[in-house]
């Protein structure tokens, strides 16, 4: 539908107060806020809280006679898509859906922008037929439909062209301002801003023989960008190099440093591992956004049987409490959503790290450095000497840094840590194979909580999910008969979430809490007696059934469950659901 046909008297706030859907008070309020803000009428009806977006939008679509477009529904194409440049996209609030060949049809968060109309068509050389949609989800189809990969491409054709003139200047390399015109400096740019885009939490940049290979991990999944412009591989490394404060010269050995970068107003703190290899240095770097504030407890996700006996065992006033899990579990913002809790000014905090991922108000927070002996056991001790009430141990690695930070925990201070462990249950037993003595085991640890991540189901494009046979055979023989019968959930695949049927990740915890019968076999050092009286007490659940229960509520699908199941019990998983599903075809022939 043309600005022609829009007309060009239709007022807003006049038609709400017409069709008695807000009183003139509510709009006199909302034009007063609009004056201030400059931003449109309807959009700050909806920010007052006096209208909700979908009312409006159902209005709108009445009084225009405009169709309702969900665009988690729609199969954008790129090519047509990006017929409108990003920078008008972004300006008008304005995406194009279908070429018509005559026409385009186009999906706007306000239809009753006359001239925003009038520029699309002139810009689009077209008329244009408006759909109507959430400002919300249009803003963030945006950020995931406009990906960087032509400009990224484009700017590292450039820098090749200007590798490969004579008067290229190294220094550019250097020059670390995210303005620079330099093509090495806006080819790193537009890599972070694609990354933080689509909400990455790590970029690789890995060389090869014949290609430059850029992956993001979004989720938990690297997705992979090809380029074929092999010589600039070396450029952008040492510009990575530079600006994080490592040696450039020095290609034959691994160097880790960090620093900061300003994406859209946000400043993200990124760690760097470079890491030597057959064609080059591989670079890994480790997206941490420091604008997004921290965790609290209670935006963990953690189910709130947990969440209470975990907060319990944090305000006590000395112990050990242990995080445990493999890397990229999710063990370092449970520590931090928990130093978060304790961080008080009666409080004194010291954390032993490596790497110190994010800065904390009024914490002491200590970077290791083997190099010059700076490790976790030398910092631990001094720590001790700073009169603290709190330490937090990035992880025990060794015997020696155990042994100190158990004597701390028995001699009144609160200790923190991690190790890398399977379970809860197994890692008090993994302290006495480090050397650590029953007793002293026994006596120190309050509490064991482990963790993982699975990946959450698309809001967008939720729909129900049958068990296949096999399926229900594990869930029968897991979760008993009612687990084999419920209606589980899935992600159809959508735009909001690249197709994947999932969007971001939620963590699956067990808690183990030491009772008389698991000190009692701590301090006899007797491991079979342990694992039995642990895996009897009556308040562990293990990671697999808190998956199972995410799964039962919709949060995450069956298969997540299952690639969990099969990670904590490689040797046992497929014997056990091969059994499960013969037993269940037998029961079934028998009926």
């Amino acid at each position: 539908m043309s600005s022609t046909k829009l007309g060009k008297k239709f007022r807003i706030g006049e038609l709400l107060v017409q069709n008695k859907i807000l009183s003139e008070d509510q709009v006199t309020a909302g034009l007063a806020e609009q004056k201030k803000t400059g931003r449109k009428l309807g959009r700050t009806l909806v920010d007052l809280g006096f209208i909700d977006e979908e009312v409006l939008l159902k209005f709108l679509s009445q009084q225009l006679d405009l169709p309702r477009v969900d665009l988690s529904r729609v199969e954008l194409k790129p090519d047509i898509m990006r017929q409108l440049p990003e920078t008008h996209a972004r300006r008008f609030r304005a995406l194009i859906l279908e070429d018509n060949n005559v026409d385009f049809a186009v999906a706007m968060a306000d239809p009753t922008d006359i001239a925003a109309v009038d520029e699309l068509e002139r810009i689009l050389n077209r008329p244009v037929k408006i759909h109507v949609c959430r400002e919300t989800e249009l803003l963030r189809t945006i950020d995931l439909c406009y990906r960087r990969t032509d400009q990224i491409e484009s700017l590292a054709e450039d820098l090749r062209e200007e590798l490969s003139d004579n008067e290229f200047n190294l220094s550019s390399l250097a020059d670390f301002d995210e303005t620079s015109d330099a093509p090495v400096a806006k080819l790193v740019q537009n890599i972070f801003e694609d990354a933080i885009q689509v909400g990455a939490s790590d970029i690789h940049i890995e060389p090869d023989e014949t290609v430059l290979r850029i992956r993001q991990r979004v989720d938990g999944v690297l997705q992979e960008h090809i380029m074929k412009e092999t010589k600039i591989a070396a450029a952008l490394v040492s510009r990575l190099k530079l600006i994080s404060g490592l040696n450039i010269s020095e290609r034959r050995l691994p160097q880790d440093g960090r620093f900061q970068i300003k994406i859209k107003d946000k400043t993200v703190d990124v760690r760097v591992s470079s890491l030597p290899i057959v064609h080059g240095e591989s670079v890994v770097m480790r997206i941490l956004d420091q604008t997004a504030g921290q965790l609290n407890l209670e935006e963990l996700g953690m189910p709130e049987k947990f969440l209470s006996r975990f907060r319990a065992m944090i305000t006590k006033p000395h112990g050990l409490i242990l995080v445990t899990g493999p890397t990229g579990s999710g063990k370092t913002t449970t520590l931090y959503a928990a130093l978060s809790e304790l961080n008080r000014a009666e409080k004194k905090i010291i954390t032993v790290e490596d790497p110190v991922e994010y800065r904390l108000p009024r914490i002491n927070q200590v970077q290791v450095n083997p190099v010059i002996g700076l490790t976790f056991a030398s910092v631990l001790r001094s720590a001790l000497r700073q009169d603290p009430d709190v330490c937090l141990v990035g992880e025990m690695r060794d015997q020696e840094t155990a042994q100190i930070g158990l004597r701390a925990a028995l001699t009144g201070h609160l200790v923190l840590s991690t190790l890398h462990t399977n379970d809860a249950p197994s890692s008090a037993m993994r302290l006495v194979d480090m050397g650590i003595e029953g007793y002293l085991a026994a006596s120190t640890l309050r509490g064991i909580i482990a963790q993982r991540l699975v990946r959450a189901i698309c809001g967008t494009c939720k729909e129900p999910y049958t068990p296949t046979p096999q399926e229900k055979a594990w869930l029968r023989a897991y979760g008993g008969v009612q687990a084999s019968e419920r209606q589980y959930s899935q992600g159809a695949g959508c735009t909001y979430c690249n197709d994947t049927g999932f969007t971001g990740r939620v963590g699956v915890y067990e808690l183990l809490e030491l009772d008389t019968a698991m000190g009692d076999a701590l301090r006899r050092e007797d491991s079979a007696a342990y694992m039995k009286a642990a895996r009897e007490n009556p308040t562990y659940q293990p990671l697999a059934i808190c998956a199972l229960e995410y799964a039962e509520q919709g949060v995450t699908t069956l298969g997540e469950v299952f690639r969990l199941a099969g990670e904590l019990d490689e040797g046992n998983f497929e014997a056990e659901t091969d059994e499960a599903e013969e037993d269940l075809l037998e029961s079934e022939s028998t009926l």
